[in-house]
């Protein structure tokens, strides 16, 4: 069943994008009495469509319970190019993350100012939008604004952490079976070339510890998926101590 997400709800009506009702009506070609899933703040709704012209809905069923994970992850990475950021941005919202913290870094190519970083995050919340919906989410992560490494250490989390160029014995998935009673987790990830010497040193002087993904060196794409994928593993299982593996 497809699944929308809308932003509002006037008395008993959900009130669909322009762009959503393009795609019921000429995209999927959906008829009268197809059935939709639409969200509205966390609240997942079985809608059958009454009619198609204008588009009107009528609620079938109500679904309260929230489809995420039981940890609230954010993953700050440093900015990169367009054709990765999409990528990136997709496959942690499929893997559950809760937050994208965009950050401007010594390393970054990318160079935002706040006309151009606002289009961009209008394109960048409709594509976790719609891996929202293909993963059958009830939640679309949040992007923030872009950060410094300094707004970073200022931010409040259980475990800060940081992907290291220097750490060798602390990999990231045997470095998490220690974590216990531990709802908030934010992972640092640098931008094309890593985070740079001054940074790491600066994040681990403020309360964020390094942890390795390996001798593998991975893009950072790559690295972004992998941490959340792990994140999503343990998640899923409940696995934070010696379950793990």
């Amino acid at each position: 069943m497809q699944r929308y997400f809308v932003k509002r709800k006037e008395q008993n009506n959900l009130i669909l994008e322009e762009s959503d009702i393009h795609h019921i009506k000429n995209v999927m070609r959906m008829n009268i009495n197809d059935k939709i899933e639409v969200v509205y703040d966390k609240v997942l709704y079985i809608c059958n469509i009454d009619n198609l012209d204008p588009l009107t809905l009528s609620v079938e069923d109500t679904i309260s319970k929230e489809n995420k994970l039981n940890i609230e992850l954010t993953i700050a990475i440093g900015l990169v190019k367009e054709q990765k950021i999409d990528l990136i941005l997709q496959k942690l919202t499929e893997l559950g993350v809760s937050r994208i913290i965009p950050v401007d870094m010594e390393r970054s190519i990318v160079k935002l100012d706040k006309e151009r970083f606002s289009k961009k995050k209008v394109r960048w919340q409709m594509i976790c939008k719609e891996a929202s919906e293909q993963s059958k989410r009830t939640d679309i992560p949040e992007i923030t604004d872009i950060m410094s490494i300094k707004d970073l250490v200022n931010l409040d989390y259980d475990i800060k952490l940081v992907a290291s160029t220097k750490e060798k014995d602390k990999l990231l998935n045997y470095y998490l079976q220690s974590i216990k009673d531990c709802a908030k987790i934010i992972m640092v990830i640098g931008p094309e070339g890593g985070i740079s010497p001054k940074e790491e040193t600066y994040l681990l002087e403020n309360n964020y510890n390094p942890v390795s993904f390996g001798d593998l060196i991975f893009r950072v794409e790559t690295a972004a998926i992998y941490a959340g994928a792990v994140f999503n593993f343990i998640a899923v299982r409940g696995e934070y101590n010696d379950k793990f593996i």
